[in-house]
């Protein structure tokens, strides 16, 4: 069995503690961490390793970073998202798990764009929104190449889609907002079209589960929450895969993210 979680960190040297807690109580095989805020160089690989981790990055200061920790033999393949060689930011990581039955399963670790504000001063889509879009049509491309390999892969992140009125605590407040505009939505659906599996959702049908609560408005006390994180599933993962859910804990602890992480298990 191997288990598999993301989690948006929002900054890993300010939530280091928290990081290192999780990793020693919840002990993941394999953590896809996203906005790590931190350049290769600053990031702290020798605590995380000290727990028996492989660490990959791809960062970029002050900003955006993604990480993969593994317990298990890691070969990256890719520190960027195919489609656009102009993109620097870093928000994609992609790489290839050993798992201890001998298989392999291909990961990524994604931090898709927020996309807000939407709207510039003509009313008209924002830039921020534009590449938004252009980078889920990217992924969305590159997913299908994936799909080709026919390899047991898990793009897992932070998505920043609430996909349906049920993943967002006030819909009627977010009809504008990147996270649910229709345009979102609708590439999201074509990625799912394409024949993943939302692991958590396989699992969990109900409205109100939430992986995000701002730190503001008492937004975690009151349960003011968005769904914005997922692991997408190939069909040879959705085939093996065991359980899934949201680990709630990391949320409620002292300085904590503002994200708490999504996980699932695969018979791998």
């Amino acid at each position: 069995m191997v288990k598999i979680a993301t989690w948006n960190v929002n900054s890993i040297k300010a939530r280091l503690p928290r990081v290192i807690e999780w990793l020693k109580e919840f002990q993941p095989d394999v953590a896809l961490l996203q906005e790590t805020k931190s350049v290769d160089e600053t990031f702290p690989a020798l605590e995380i390793g000290d727990l028996g981790y492989n660490v990959e990055i791809s960062g970029q200061k002050t900003y955006n970073g993604v990480a993969i920790l593994s317990k298990l033999p890691i070969d990256v393949e890719l520190t960027a998202l195919p489609g656009d060689d102009t993109d620097e930011q870093a928000r994609y990581i992609e790489a290839l798990v050993t798992t201890p039955s001998g298989g392999v399963v291909r990961v990524g670790s994604i931090y898709l764009p927020n996309g807000n504000p939407t709207r510039d001063d003509n009313d008209k889509d924002s830039e921020k929104f534009r590449y938004k879009l252009s980078w889920m049509d990217r992924l969305i491309a590159h997913t299908k190449d994936l799909l080709k390999t026919e390899d047991a892969f898990v793009l897992g992140g932070d998505y920043n889609i609430c996909v349906n009125d049920g993943d967002v605590y006030n819909p009627a407040g977010f009809v504008d907002d990147a996270l649910c505009r229709p345009e979102s939505r609708g590439r999201f659906r074509q990625l799912m079209n394409l024949g993943l599996t939302n692991a958590l959702r396989s699992f969990h049908s109900n409205p109100g589960l939430y992986s995000y609560w701002d730190y503001q408005r008492g937004a975690w006390s009151k349960d003011n929450g968005l769904l914005i994180d997922h692991l997408l599933l190939s069909p040879q993962a959705a085939d093996t895969l065991l359980n899934a859910g949201i680990d709630k804990t990391p949320r409620g602890k002292e300085k904590p993210s503002d994200h708490t992480p999504v996980w699932c298990e695969l018979d791998l």
